[in-house]
C-alpha cells in the first residue's frame, strides 16, 4: 500500500471516529427522529395498557418501560407506534380484525 491510499484510510477512519461520537463529518447529514410519545399514542387509542401490549404483540413490561422512557421502542414496534399515532381509530380497528 503506498503513502497516498494509507493516508487516504487513516483519514477515513477518523471521519467514522468523529460520525460515531456524533460530531459533524462532511458528506454526512444525519436527522434525528421524533421520539414516540407512547403514553399519549395509547391514551389517543383510548385502550389500557394490557390491552395495547397484547395488541401490539408486547410484553406489558416492555410497554410500561417505553411509557416510563425507561427504555425506547426501536424497529417494527416505532412504526408500529407511528402507524397508530397517525389513525388511532382505525389502527386499533385493524389489529383487533
Amino acid at each position: 500500500m503506498d503513502k497516498e491510499h494509507f493516508d487516504q484510510l487513516i483519514k477515513g477512519v477518523r471521519e467514522m471516529k468523529r460520525h460515531l461520537a456524533g460530531k459533524p463529518v462532511r458528506g454526512v447529514k444525519v436527522t434525528e427522529l421524533a421520539e414516540p410519545d407512547v403514553r399519549a399514542i395509547r391514551e389517543a387509542a383510548r385502550i389500557s395498557q394490557s390491552q395495547f401490549a397484547t395488541l401490539i404483540g408486547v410484553n406489558l413490561r416492555t410497554l410500561q418501560n417505553w411509557e416510563q422512557r425507561r427504555t425506547r421502542p426501536t424497529g417494527p414496534a416505532r412504526a408500529l407506534l407511528k402507524i397508530v399515532a397517525s389513525d388511532p381509530k382505525s389502527a386499533i380497528e385493524a389489529l383487533h380484525a
